[in-house]
């Protein structure tokens, strides 16, 4: 597989930004690297009836046959090729990002895959975006995003705007995947920008 994104999907509401980062890249020719944490499985479930018990099986039907190819890591294989600072990719982006998983990250643990997946990617210089899905933040959730921010991960908490009018929840979700895309550096087309064609050219 060439060089492409590491996405995680953790246990925070919110699944379908991620499955919707997901479609995205891949039809945008991007390989994807994919780590799911249990919770994570948990969530697609219960948000959008995914099948947890044929977890490979269930990314190949999701995700397969797309401009290109998606690869699924089980969370406790310590040892994947993601694990490792000479498997080289763009960078990696968990969305959502549960609060549990964001402390791991900011304190430098590598408790399973998805968490050393991320160190690996702060160690070695990579872009690392986090879309936090949680409300209301305490002071410690607040602090380790702090923590984060200064190292130059990009947080991108799940805040869809309202200035191109959505009509839909795919297009609340599209807004959120395209703020995520623009701090991965990804060019798309999934919302009009501000300036650019938004309802609000048309006032007066």
């Amino acid at each position: 597989m060439q060089r492409g994104w590491i996405v995680g999907i953790t246990g925070a509401s919110g699944a379908a930004y991620g499955v919707r980062l997901v479609e995205r890249l891949l039809d945008l020719g991007i390989p994807v690297h994919l780590v799911v944490t249990d919770a994570g499985w948990r969530v697609l479930k219960e948000e959008l009836d995914w099948d947890a018990a044929r977890r490979t099986a269930t990314v190949e039907e999701k995700f397969g046959g797309r401009s290109a190819p998606i690869r699924y890591y089980p969370n406790q294989d310590i040892g994947a090729a993601v694990a490792s600072g000479t498997f080289r990719v763009h960078g990696m982006v968990v969305v959502p990002c549960s609060m549990g998983t964001l402390a791991a990250i900011a304190r430098g643990m590598s408790d399973n895959l998805l968490e050393r997946a991320a160190d690996v990617t702060l160690k070695e210089g990579r872009r690392l975006v986090l879309v936090p899905r949680e409300s209301p933040l305490h002071a410690i959730h607040l602090e380790n995003m702090l923590t984060l921010a200064r190292m130059g991960v990009r947080i991108v908490p799940a805040s869809p705007g309202f200035y191109n009018r959505p009509s839909t929840v795919e297009e609340l979700v599209d807004f959120q995947v395209g703020k995520t895309l623009d701090s991965m550096g990804i060019d798309h087309e999934l919302y009009p920008r501000w300036g650019e064609g938004a309802p609000h050219d048309e006032a007066e």
